[in-house]
């Protein structure tokens, strides 16, 4: 098979959504992979590197859509790219539908097969594809938290470790799954105390048993929320829920109960964000106030730190991207449960309940539409 791979041109995006080791080993199976110049220069990779991997290298995205039967990206398509999708092409990548009407109807109106990384789910419920993004925002999540908080950004001035004679600051994680652990590994690590909500009992006890001394899981609910908010000094938002729209646990009136200069990062805002106020920021232009409330709300955080984001992606993506290129999406979804669930939408048609839901589309079953 054909396969592209495209320069990110979402803004400040630098990752690429396949290194020079996993276009040799796609080359090695036999198929051909073509990659938009430039495209791997943001994490580190220049075209010789890419040819030298035996690529070819593109010089229009138009290229490589014309030509390619499955395209690989990062991010979602953005609206310059809607017309350069060719009915029945595979497009691998992050899509996060249920946070865009506009890409959702865009996508079912180029007739595509649109398989999302972040739907891609094991017998486990584990998120294999989302897994190694969600590691990197949750460990980023205090490193940004705790840089806006300084003074001169506007935050409270707290050093979220403390020093000898002055006490730790407070972080507030609100879920305890991939990115919430991560996080408060980090916030741990630093010294800070940490309270870690999940409304999943057996996780709890899973997290009260591996984390350290200074992390304290905690049952999530609203009255635990408004709880623990007046002492947090940074508060990550960590819920997601596949492929559906993050439910808004922190609401406006809650930020009242929160001290001035305090700082929210909302890991959630890809899915719609977990706070009722949050909203889309850029790597230019980070975050914005509420009521006295930092909010941090960057939606493609790992895209910050290009090279370890890349490999980690590629790592996790590259045994089902040869799968399809090997088999063909048809017959590779039918034989692979965990590459089915990541099929949201093919020939205009949704497959995926919770992006039907979050838009009232009817939703068609994939077997039939196989």
């Amino acid at each position: 098979m054909q396969v592209g791979v495209l320069k990110e041109i979402k803004r400040k995006e630098n990752r690429v959504a396949m290194t020079p080791a996993g276009v040799e080993q796609m080359a090695t199976h036999g198929h051909k992979v073509l990659i938009e110049t430039l495209a791997g220069n943001g994490s580190g990779f220049s075209d010789d590197d890419y040819v030298s991997s035996g690529a070819t290298i593109a010089k229009t995205p138009k290229e490589i859509f014309d030509s390619c039967e499955m395209v690989m990206k990062v991010k979602e398509p953005l609206p310059v790219e809607y017309d350069l999708i060719r009915k029945g092409q595979v497009l691998f990548t992050y899509f996060h539908f249920a946070a865009s009407e506009e890409l959702t109807r865009a996508i079912m109106a180029s007739k595509c097969v649109a398989i999302a990384y972040e739907t891609v789910e094991k017998a486990n419920k584990s998120l294999p594809l989302l897994m190694p993004m969600s590691e990197v925002a949750g460990r980023m999540a205090i490193q940004e938290g705790a840089k806006y908080l300084e003074k001169t950004y506007g935050g409270k001035g707290i050093l979220l470790s403390g020093v000898p004679g002055v006490n730790s600051g407070t972080v507030l994680v609100i879920g305890g799954g991939i990115v919430g652990t991560n996080a408060a590994k980090v916030a741990c690590g630093i010294g800070a105390k940490v309270y870690l909500l999940d409304n999943n009992l057996d996780r709890l006890r899973y997290l009260s048993d591996v984390m350290p001394k200074n992390c304290f899981p905690v049952m999530s609910n609203p009255a635990t929320i408004r709880h623990f908010l007046p002492e947090a000094d940074l508060v990550v938002g960590a819920v997601l829920i596949p492929g559906a729209v993050a439910p808004k646990l922190v609401t406006r009136d809650m930020l009242g109960l929160m001290k001035k200069g305090s700082v929210i990062v909302d890991v959630a805002i890809d899915q719609g964000g977990c706070v009722e106020t949050a909203k889309p920021t850029t790597h230019d232009d980070p975050i914005f106030e509420v009521d006295g409330i930092i909010h941090y709300c960057v939606a493609n955080m790992p895209g910050a730190v290009s090279m370890t984001s890349t490999i980690a992606l590629t790592n996790a993506t590259l045994p089902y991207a040869l799968e399809l290129a090997g088999k063909g999406y048809k017959v590779a979804v039918r034989q692979n449960p965990d590459l089915a669930k990541g099929v949201n939408i093919i020939d205009g048609k949704v497959t995926y309940k919770g992006v039907a839901e979050a838009f009232g589309l009817e939703c068609n079953p994939l077997d039939a539409m196989l």
